[in-house]
């Protein structure tokens, strides 16, 4: 199938943080007709992200950070519960995902189940995200979390009830913890066994 675009331009408009592109394409429709758009999209790479639980204790670990965007967005705080996630770099999904587990929660995490791939925001955002989960106990606390350089991440451990009471009163509006913690509760993993 030959692509349904053509790309008439393509300018940088910011390279700062990650880069922000500006393009200038030609869409052709199902009828045949050429409509010309623009789009600025917004290249911040893939990322991965993880859900940390204990069946047993039936808990989760989930993180607490700032989150700039969400401040100017009306988030008074401007901080997000989430579950553990960065983006890739240069990594595979999973070696991120060991990789960003230890460093922000402290758990060296043993087998991770990959269960999906999702694009967040689509329409302005070219990230796709891996979505992971993982098993943990105290065994496989190595360091205390936090994470690195200049994040200040808090590590919050609460049972999985709490969570979904959290995620239905609107305490968690993060989308990738929500889809994660409705999959586990779709999965039943917190069900009486």
């Amino acid at each position: 199938m030959s692509s349904p675009i053509t790309i008439i331009e393509k300018k940088i408009l910011s390279d700062h943080w990650f880069v922000l592109n500006k393009y200038v394409f030609d869409l052709k429709r199902k009828n045949g007709e050429l409509v010309r758009q623009m789009r600025e999209v917004y290249d911040r790479g893939n990322g991965a992200a993880i859900l940390l639980y204990n069946r047993d204790k039936g808990t989760v670990v989930l993180t607490r950070q700032f989150r700039m965007p969400t401040y100017v967005n009306g988030n008074d705080s401007g901080m997000l519960l989430e579950v553990c996630a960065g983006l890739l770099d240069d990594q595979s999904p999973e070696a991120c995902i060991r990789n960003e587990a230890i460093e922000e929660t402290g758990y060296a995490i043993g087998k991770v189940e990959k269960l999906f791939e999702a694009y967040m925001s689509p329409g302005g955002v070219t990230e796709l995200i891996h979505f992971f989960a993982a098993e943990y106990d105290e065994s496989l606390r190595e360091m205390r979390g936090g994470g690195v350089d200049d994040e200040d991440i808090e590590v919050v451990e609460l049972p999985f009830t709490e969570a979904m009471a959290l995620l239905k009163d609107g305490h968690i509006r993060d989308g990738k913890t929500i889809m994660l913690l409705q999959y586990a509760q779709i999965q039943g993993w917190f069900t009486e066994r």
